[in-house]
């Protein structure tokens, strides 16, 4: 049985400004229709004798992880919450506990949520491969043919190929593994065709990988041992006791235990693979115009050559450009040139020192129940567009600070104040005074739009009492 286990904790800083803290890249559809831990999840059903995913996240992150499994028809196994982030390698460990408890010879399929894998036939082969393998003991991960001599990536060395009787069933062990190499030295390692990327993807039995923390990363498996022995069902969700993670050492799976085993092997995998890990590599993915541009949304070009320019909320104009990547959302944009989108990281890291909630979120703020976003604010005055999804409910709540105004746009409203229940329909408002203990729900079958106009000294989102709430929160 392979139990695919799906890494969706990563927060996406190098795509600054549309994967943000509380959005990160893996929740958004960068490439089609489908979210990229959507598209990660679709690409194991098709695969022969698997079951349900294994999900680990951040907590922030859990209502819109189980919304988009919900919109996909995928039932999780669990959806295991980490309380603070910890790396690759506790995060593999948690997982291979949890999932030994029933069955330690289940196979471990470990896949970030934010890969792009084109060639589906392909990786599913390697799957099969790397599943063969891994049943005779070997901890494998997945190298990718390099197509170009990047330096964005770490690399394998292939060693001796791993010999079976069916030649279709190919891996081989591993030589040893590289640090991001400078460009001359990429450049030898794709030419010599004994190095290849180094993709952060595995697959091992739950036992075998277990057996080798043991022996080499004990304190890591100690501390999520302790972890899920003190922690707590959360409606959906698996939540790791918060003291015990915190006090895990922080590692990657790579250094933990691949680059020390000596059960590791690798399986080659060329299947359009891309980590999306930058502006650039989207440039690089994507369907070019005949001037080489990557464009999306309401983009308008002159004279602008092999650039990428995303367009979220207007027109986007550029002229004159060359090698360049433009991206607008609501609240910021992005200009940089394409061999400078590493640094990316850097500008994220000043918002985050000067505590600039761009940093952190959209404009548009998602919630369980549906989604707000900031259409206008000043002093002492916000406006919102708030979208509840169809039997949602808010939690029952008061403010401190601020009075509240709602106009039903869409849908069907039912208001709880001060234990009054105000049915409202299209055009139809209530007013909140400051203090009142109230409740918004959507009874409707179709989504609830209301602009809310708030006024008071305080507008924060701290400023809220709650009293119940169906979300846990």
């Amino acid at each position: 049985m392979i139990i695919p286990v799906i890494l969706a904790g990563g927060t996406g800083t190098r795509l600054w400004p549309l994967s943000r803290k509380l959005y990160p890249k893996q929740l958004i559809p960068l490439i089609d229709d489908r979210t990229l831990v959507q598209n990660t999840a679709k690409r194991v059903q098709d695969l022969d004798d698997v079951a349900a995913p294994v999900i680990i996240c951040n907590e922030e992150h859990r209502f819109m992880i189980a919304e988009q499994m919900r919109a996909m028809d995928i039932t999780p196994q669990v959806i295991i919450l980490e309380p603070v982030g910890r790396n690759t390698a506790p995060a593999v460990a948690v997982a291979a506990l949890t999932i030994a408890r029933d069955n330690p010879e289940a196979m471990l399929l470990v896949l970030p949520a934010d890969h792009l894998i084109r060639d589906q036939d392909t990786f599913h082969n390697a799957v099969k491969a790397a599943a063969h393998f891994a049943r005779r003991g070997h901890l494998v991960t997945f190298g990718i043919v390099p197509s170009a001599p990047e330096t964005g990536y770490g690399y394998i060395r292939k060693g001796p190929e791993l010999v079976d009787a069916d030649p279709d069933l190919y891996a081989s062990e591993i030589s040893r593994f590289v640090e991001k190499p400078d460009l001359q030295t990429a450049q030898s390692y794709v030419a010599s065709g004994e190095y290849l990327w180094n993709s952060g993807m595995f697959m091992f039995q739950a036992q075998s990988v277990l057996e080798e923390m043991e022996r080499f990363v004990p304190a890591i498996l100690s501390a999520c041992r302790q972890a899920l022995e003190t922690a707590s069902t959360d409606l959906d969700f698996y939540r790791l006791g918060k003291e015990a993670f915190a006090r895990c050492p922080e590692d990657s799976i790579d250094y933990a235990i691949m680059e020390r085993t000596n059960k590791g092997a690798v399986v080659s995998l060329s299947s359009g693979w891309n980590d999306l890990g930058s502006w650039e590599a989207l440039w690089q993915d994507g369907c070019k115009d005949a001037d080489g541009n990557v464009t999306k949304g309401d983009v308008l070009l002159h004279d602008v050559h092999d650039s990428y320019l995303h367009a979220e909320t207007r027109l986007l104009a550029a002229v004159g450009l060359e090698g360049h990547i433009v991206v607008e959302t609501s609240d910021a944009v992005l200009v940089s040139p394409r061999d400078r989108v590493q640094d990316v990281k850097k500008l994220v890291d000043k918002l985050k020192a000067a505590k600039r909630p761009e940093a952190i979120a959209h404009t548009k703020v998602y919630r369980p129940w549906g989604n707000y976003e900031s259409i206008d604010s000043g002093d002492r005055y916000q406006v919102k567009r708030i979208v509840v999804r169809p039997g949602q409910v808010l939690s029952l709540q008061k403010h401190y600070h601020r009075a509240e105004h709602w106009v039903v746009v869409r849908g069907t409203a039912v208001v709880t104040r001060d234990g009054e229940e105000i049915l409202l329909q299209e055009n139809e408002s209530v007013y909140l005074p400051l203090g009142a203990v109230h409740r918004l729900a959507n009874p409707g079958k179709i989504p609830l739009e209301l602009i809310e106009v708030q006024v008071g000294s305080y507008l924060g989102e701290d400023d809220i009492v709650r009293f119940e709430d169906v979300y846990g929160r």
